[in-house]
């Protein structure tokens, strides 16, 4: 999971929002737009890689009937496609593309819901003079429990594993 979009400092002070418009316009839209293109670019690289796994994985059987003893070819053709398959596997282990994808949407649906049930008036902002603290801390949080989750998984990959 790689980290969420941050600004630099300049970045940060035009974009500064001061009112509940500027809020919306700068740091909500942004973070779903975010979270929707990481979701949407981990999904195709995990379907793209696990289909061409399985395609991969099923010439193996298939070729292997055509072995003979004079088949060098074939033979080594299979151990490679045996080889890719494998570094697909662990590639797909490793990068995390299919646990990165659902957190991604997972992030960007509680985004757009927490903005849906702002705009409305509804679930915790309903009756509520004014819901826009609310609103900015509920927001801010969703933001802060998913950037936790990746520092976590970070610091747990840079500690030594125990042999």
């Amino acid at each position: 999971m790689s980290q969420p979009h941050s600004s630099t400092t300049e970045d940060i002070d035009s974009l500064n929002p001061k009112t509940e418009e500027e809020y919306l316009q700068t740091r909500v839209i942004d973070q779903i737009k975010w979270y929707d293109k990481k979701s949407a670019i981990n999904k195709k690289w995990f379907l793209r890689m696990k289909i061409t796994e399985v395609i991969m994985a099923l010439f193996i059987p298939f070729l292997t009937g055509y072995i003979t003893e004079n088949s060098l070819e074939l033979k080594v053709t299979v151990g490679l496609l045996g080889i890719v398959v494998a570094a697909i596997a662990g590639l797909i282990t490793l990068i995390k593309f299919q646990e990165n994808w659902i957190e991604y949407r997972t992030v960007a649906e509680s985004l757009k819901l927490e903005k849906y049930l702002y705009l409305s008036k509804a679930g915790p902002y309903k009756n509520m003079q004014d819901a826009y603290p609310l609103f900015v801390e509920r927001f801010e949080s969703l933001i802060s429990t998913s950037t936790k989750k990746w520092v976590d998984y970070v610091s747990k990959q840079d500690q030594p594993q125990p042999s």
